[in-house]
């Protein structure tokens, strides 16, 4: 394998070679190859190459004959003889595909995923794409395969390609990928300054406002796409009744703030909550009740204006949080299922609990007696703070810990000598 020279050995060439360039590309004329001899040499094994030349798009190294700008030909520390990470080789060049401090970036592309969308040698459609843009994009987004599909109302952009609308990268100044802001991307569709437009709109100048407000970019069950939760004024074409009129000086300003304008039609409730002894701060400031429910349209249920899960993880994102580091997921606080254990608007209990204690809010879900004989109650005072009642949060927390089963401490012995010291080693 080596020879020796005085005190010296000298290895073959090849693993000189392969030590000095691993884990980059190599300079040009390395191997000192004739012209068009790096494409042959590797053709000669890699034999089902060669219907990949034959495809109408390549890759740039690909039809340069340049198989060393990717791959190691004599050793490397990852797959397939690559020259570096798989997740970071493409941005070794492609650096500017992404913009720095972009906007929204793609996952996909973030993770350095690049050929879950491309061949990174040849294909058959432009981009070295391995399948139409719409058929790439419901891969992954299949929310918006099968059901879409059955909508009745589509969105026409949407039916012909993803990518009318967004970026399959990244965007520097917009959310979601989207290509210009809402409601300049609408209007190069939408005409606002037409009668059919304006009289839709009641005339009022919504041309300057957020369509997808209302409106489901992606396609609805309901007429002119709206979302599937309509709040009844709108339903019915009756803006007045929370806004001004459309040739004021303030056409989209309330005519009251905060709960103050929902207490004409939503009096009950209102009232109901505002009789309980607890009272979500939400429901007092002035923005009231939009602080989770969405004035016109929602795709959510009760007209949220997001999932519940991210209604409450504005507030109570700390939280939210719990459930990534916990070892044991609690299934109402993983999938956003808040109301499980909560009422939104008020209570009379601690937490703003929806039963009159814990035992009762977990006994909906746990059969505890079947796990626990040790006594439980409003007659049973907790040692360790005798104003309070030994329930299930003595041992456990409903919003996860980074022990097993939600337990306050790391081994069961652990947690019993927190109150039996008695016991204690």
């Amino acid at each position: 394998m080596y020879r020796r020279c005085g005190y010296k050995m000298i290895f073959p060439v090849a693993v000189l070679l392969a030590s000095t360039f691993v884990g980059r590309a190599y300079p040009k004329d390395t191997y000192k190859l004739k012209p068009g001899g790096e494409i042959r040499i590797c053709l000669e094994c890699h034999t089902d190459f060669r219907a990949i030349l034959n495809r109408p798009f390549i890759h740039t190294p690909v039809k340069l004959g340049k198989c060393s700008e990717c791959h190691n030909p004599h050793t490397s520390s990852h797959g397939k003889l690559l020259f570096a990470d798989p997740k970071r080789i493409c941005t070794k060049c492609h650096e500017a595909i992404t913009p720095k401090k972009a906007k929204s970036n793609h996952k996909v592309v973030s993770e350095g995923d690049c050929t879950k969308c491309h061949d990174p040698h040849g294909g058959n459609l432009k981009y070295l794409l391995t399948k139409t843009a719409g058929q790439l994009c419901l891969d992954c987004h299949k929310n918006f395969g099968g059901p879409a599909s059955k909508i009745k109302f589509k969105h026409d952009p949407v039916e012909k390609t993803c990518l009318n609308c967004h970026n399959p990268h990244a965007s520097q100044k917009f959310e979601f990928l989207l290509k210009e802001g809402v409601p300049s991307l609408c209007v190069k569709c939408h005409r606002p300054n037409t009668p059919a437009f304006a009289r839709q709109h009641l005339n009022y100048p919504v041309e300057k406002s957020r369509c997808t407000g209302c409106h489901n970019a992606h396609g609805s069950d309901k007429p002119a796409i709206l979302y599937d939760s309509v709040h009844r004024p709108m339903a019915d074409k009756n803006c007045t009744q929370c806004h001004f009129e459309p040739t004021s000086g303030s056409p989209f300003k309330t005519k009251r703030v905060g709960f103050e304008l929902c207490r004409g039609c939503h009096s009950s409730m209102i009232n109901e909550a505002f009789a309980k002894n607890r009272i979500h701060w939400p429901l007092l400031d002035k923005v009231g009740c939009l602080n989770c429910h969405a004035p016109h349209a929602s795709p959510q249920k009760g007209l949220l204006n997001d999932s519940m899960l991210r209604v409450c993880d504005r507030c109570h994102a700390d939280t939210i949080a719990r459930q990534k580091t916990s070892v044991t997921k609690h299934a109402p606080v993983f999938n956003g299922e808040c109301m499980s254990c909560h009422t939104p608007h008020a209570s009379n209990e601690t937490l703003l609990f929806n039963k009159t204690n814990m035992i009762e809010i977990c006994g909906t879900c746990h059969e505890w007696q079947k796990h626990v004989s040790h006594p439980l109650g409003e007659k049973v005072l907790d040692p360790r703070n005798k104003s309070l009642r030994v329930d299930c949060g003595a041992c456990h927390r409903a919003h996860g810990t980074e022990n097993k089963n939600m337990l306050t401490f790391a081994t069961v012995s652990t947690l019993c000598t927190q109150c039996h010291e008695k016991y204690k080693r």
